[in-house]
């Protein structure tokens, strides 16, 4: 089968590989120089399970107000006049209740453990390296009121068999022992033992000419001006450098996924979410992190990847603006130095910004659709890293018309409307 994918971030290009796996003819075609150039380039680092959750939750609402007026906040609104960002958020707003919590989490939670489990057997079939580490996730508590509120997140977890620990400071420090000098900061933990870390930048550029030595031609530096349908299928892709024609078609654009579709009749509630990361020097590894941090009242992340500490976080609502602001650059060197202060050198840190497609249930939006020959993989928020392995693995089983691993129900487009697709 020929197969083109649009997008060659982390998700199109973990799913061409998977596809080639198949033997189909696959071109993966990006306006960007080279693969993970987006929102794959520079992200937190984290292949987190178990901190897989929708933003939508109770008790958010509240917290979002509180956010705003933080001064380091995780949350920033650009006031503008955009029809698009107050409709996503009135749908998020319907998802801040227990019950589609618990549904939206646990949707979450069975792919992102389906792909950490790909993408494991993946570095055992391929040998491929990418700064990763196998050494758990720790989310630390500044007060004991976010510590007692993980009951309900802990429900879920056992519920999935996920595994935890809950520990007090001599535990935490067992797995982070740089924390030492700052531990009188944090009341609790909770880690995730099942969580990796890794570049994902790295990764996906291994892969791809892993993908290429299985056949997969890439073609970047191609602009995609516009998808045609004849109401049953796509017929045409047009670019900068001339049509494409499949077969098949895996839509795989991020943030850009919902223009693109409005051109074939399909709408989908996405909206870019801007989020930011520095990348910082080590400077001494005994005060550096051992995998990834989680700081829950900043809601950043803070990833050894190598001999650098990843710093990724904020959430900031803005559209499509790119811009990099000092503000929020001094929100993540403020966290990395309050927690590891001897561990990089801040002053050399390289600043970055993506969007990340987020749906307002915050489940990806995976499988096919109502146009018979167009699939998408998208709306993975900021699970992309987590979530790449399986959702490749799964489209290339779906595709071949295997049944997958893992229960599909809630991935695709048709629980937003079910004329839009199939289940």
């Amino acid at each position: 089968m020929k197969i083109t994918i649009l997008g060659s971030g982390v998700i199109g290009t973990t799913a061409a590989y998977y596809l080639a796996l198949d033997g189909h003819e696959v071109t993966v075609v990006d306006r960007q120089p080279g693969p993970a150039r987006e929102t794959s380039f520079a992200n937190a680092g984290e292949i987190s399970p178990g901190y897989s959750a929708p933003w939508a939750g109770p008790g958010v609402p509240l917290k979002a107000i509180k956010w705003l007026l933080m001064h380091h906040s995780p949350l920033v609104i650009k006031p503008m006049l955009d029809a698009a960002m107050w409709r996503w958020g009135a749908q998020m707003l319907r998802n801040c209740t227990q019950a589609r919590y618990r549904i939206n989490k646990a949707r979450m939670l069975r792919l992102a453990e389906y792909s950490r489990d790909c993408i494991k057997q993946l570095r055992a079939d391929t040998g491929i390296r990418y700064d990763e580490r196998t050494q758990g996730t720790l989310q630390l508590f500044r007060t004991q009121q976010q510590l007692d509120a993980t009951a309900k997140d802990i429900e879920i977890l056992q519920q999935s068999g996920v595994p935890y620990q809950v520990l007090d400071r001599a535990g935490y420090l067992q797995y982070e022992p740089a924390l030492a000098q700052v531990q009188h900061k944090f009341v609790g933990a909770l880690r995730l033992p099942g969580d990796e870390t890794g570049d994902c930048f790295l990764f996906t550029h291994r892969l791809a000419d892993l993908a290429r030595a299985r056949g997969v031609t890439f073609r970047f530096g191609v602009t995609i001006d516009r998808l045609h349908s004849d109401g049953r299928q796509i017929t045409q892709v047009d670019t900068d450098q001339g049509p494409l024609h499949a077969d098949r078609y895996l839509l795989a654009l991020g943030s850009y996924s919902t223009a693109a579709l409005a051109q074939v009749g399909l709408e989908i509630p996405l909206y870019p979410v801007k989020g930011f990361s520095i990348t910082v020097p080590i400077t001494d590894a005994t005060q550096a992190p051992e995998s990834t941090i989680m700081d829950e009242t900043y809601k950043v992340a803070v990833t050894r990847l190598g001999d650098r500490i990843r710093v990724g976080g904020t959430a900031q609502l803005s559209g499509f603006d790119l811009r990099l602001d000092p503000g929020r650059r001094r929100t993540l060197e403020f966290v990395v130095t309050d927690l590891f202060p001897r561990g990089g050198d801040v002053a050399r840190a390289e600043f970055w910004t993506g969007l990340r497609p987020m749906t307002p249930d915050g489940t990806p939006i995976v499988g096919p659709t109502r146009l018979s020959n167009l699939w998408l993989a998208t709306g993975h928020g900021t699970l992309g890293w987590t979530m790449a392995a399986g959702t490749g693995r799964l489209l290339a089983d779906w595709l071949a018309g295997r049944t997958p691993d893992i229960d599909t129900e809630g991935l695709t487009i048709a629980r937003y409307d079910p004329r839009l697709g199939a289940a």
